[in-house]
């Protein structure tokens, strides 16, 4: 059986492999997604004390940042018993609809366009950002950068750092803002709706007018029948920073919705030797392994399943665009993998939306931002909605509020068993027996694992008693001798 390693995929946080075999046809027997790294940041948060967490939390890596540092203020809000005060909520929010779009924006222009504005067959040093700015023009090139820096501003001052924020405490924030601070807030928010709907200008002039590519959107190939979650507010629409958490089947039907405290109910965890990222699945079904279809309890979380699992947009523009989206693909559901591209921007458009709405509210120059805790510390859940999907921060502690227990469920551990399989389907759809597997046809199969927009370093947590180990002997003509493994410990 031959072997074709893509190694290491590219265009993504973080460092993983995809592992391709063929039978003796040539045809795709199995393919594989392996992580090889390891953070394991629920093991070594224990014994700290639980009102640090969403400043070590920030450090899972550089590309969400702002996710876990609000889903942890949310967590220890419940661990403490204390709610923030209207003020603290909205700069919140106002803080993570500004990560939001940094992070879209990142994504997009860096990650995902070189292979619909470029093409996927384009050659792999003209594949990347500065590719797409040859493309698009200097101009557009000037205002990706111009937004992500606006971006970036808007965080660095609520959250005192741009990247790794401190500002989140139990009851609240550690500052308020200044009128003046406001009226910055809304110049650039006003900007960076203008620039959102640029960017769907630009996928419509480079992709949509594209038939291939409009094709390779809708094309089977990496596209698997899934349950669907994200955060949604009173009347269904999608919602980032709070709100109750809503599950779709695999027909559009809703069949689950709960509130981010009973997660457990509804979501479990399944560990594979063969790779660090845990499995979660739908509790209410089971892991039946990895298929797809009613029977299946793989779910998916991100930006297309927000938009399948809502009933709308909560602002107008983006509003029209996602009905717009799902008019043009036939309606929700939508279950082409590469359609979270499309979706991406969707939300682009209504994280910028939601920006200028919040910055319009002079309630946020409130002075007070913060309640302080009074209950004894016990254990509490935070879910938000990170770039890449739902975001679950589940903390146990001791009586002096030491952590005890932490649990995290990142949004790429949810996709991972979808992400396998739509890498496999890929595959198979896109290698035939007798053809040669160019570069060109292994970037197909990597874009179906990049429109997950996955971060390997927030998903790699599982940490066994003792590290797994694989140890291969190979002899003076590199024949293989001997395998001695170490296998991984479930927890």
């Amino acid at each position: 059986m031959k072997n074709i390693s893509i190694d290491p995929v590219t265009r993504l946080e973080g460092h993983g492999s995809i592992q391709i075999f063929l039978d003796d046809q040539g045809q795709v027997a199995s393919a594989y997604f392996q992580v090889p790294e390891l953070r394991g940041f629920e093991r070594f948060c224990e014994g700290r004390p639980v009102e640090e967490m969403p400043r070590i939390v920030s450090h899972v890596c550089g590309v969400c940042p702002g996710a876990h540092h609000m889903a942890s203020c949310k967590a220890v809000d419940a661990v403490y018993h204390v709610e923030a005060p209207a003020a603290a909520i909205r700069l919140r929010e106002l803080f993570y609809a500004a990560h939001l779009l940094h992070s879209h924006i990142a994504h997009f222009y860096a990650l995902a366009a070189p292979d619909f504005v470029l093409g996927p067959t384009a050659g792999e040093a003209e594949r990347n950002i500065l590719g797409v700015i040859a493309r698009v023009g200097p101009d557009v090139g000037k205002e990706i950068i111009k937004h992500r820096a606006y971006a970036q501003e808007i965080q660095a001052v609520i959250g005192g750092k741009a990247t790794h924020p401190v500002c989140g405490l139990p009851g609240g924030v550690s500052k308020a803002i200044a009128e003046e601070e406001r009226r910055g807030f809304e110049e650039k928010a006003r900007s960076c709706v203008e620039f959102a709907k640029l960017s769907l200008k630009v996928f419509e002039d480079l992709v949509l007018a594209n038939n291939e590519y409009v094709e390779l959107i809708r094309d089977d190939a990496g596209s698997i029948k899934s349950y669907y979650m994200g955060l949604v507010d009173v009347n269904n629409k999608v919602s980032f920073y709070d709100g109750e958490i809503r599950v779709s089947d695999p027909q559009g039907k809703e069949c689950a919705r709960f509130k981010p405290a009973d997660y457990l109910d509804f979501v479990a965890e399944h560990v594979e030797p063969w790779t660090y990222v845990k499995f979660p699945f739908l509790k209410t079904i089971g892991w039946k392994g990895l298929v797809d279809g009613n029977g299946s309890g793989v779910c998916r979380v991100g930006p297309l399943a927000r938009l399948n699992v809502a009933d709308g947009m909560a602002t107008p523009l983006a509003q029209a665009e996602y009905e717009r989206m799902f008019s043009a693909l036939g309606g929700r559901p939508v279950h082409a993998t590469l359609a979270n591209h499309w979706a991406r921007l969707v939300e682009l458009l209504y994280a910028a939306e939601r920006l200028l709405e919040l910055s319009q509210d002079k309630e946020i120059t409130d002075p007070h931002v913060r309640n302080i805790p009074t209950a004894i510390p016990d254990e509490g859940v935070g879910v938000v909605e990170a770039p890449r999907g739902t975001l679950f921060h589940h903390y146990q502690t001791d009586g002096r509020g030491v952590v005890r227990k932490v649990n995290l469920v990142v949004a790429t551990s949810i996709n991972n068993a979808a992400i396998c399989m739509s890498i496999e389907k890929a595959a198979k759809t896109i290698i035939k027996a007798g053809e040669e597997v160019t570069e060109a046809l292994l970037n197909r199969v990597e874009m179906a694992l990049r429109a997950y927009d996955p971060c390997l370093a927030c998903a790699s947590h599982t940490l066994p008693g003792q590290m797994p180990l694989e140890l291969s002997i190979y002899g003076p003509n590199r024949e293989l001798v001997k395998k001695v493994s170490r296998p991984m410990k479930s927890d």
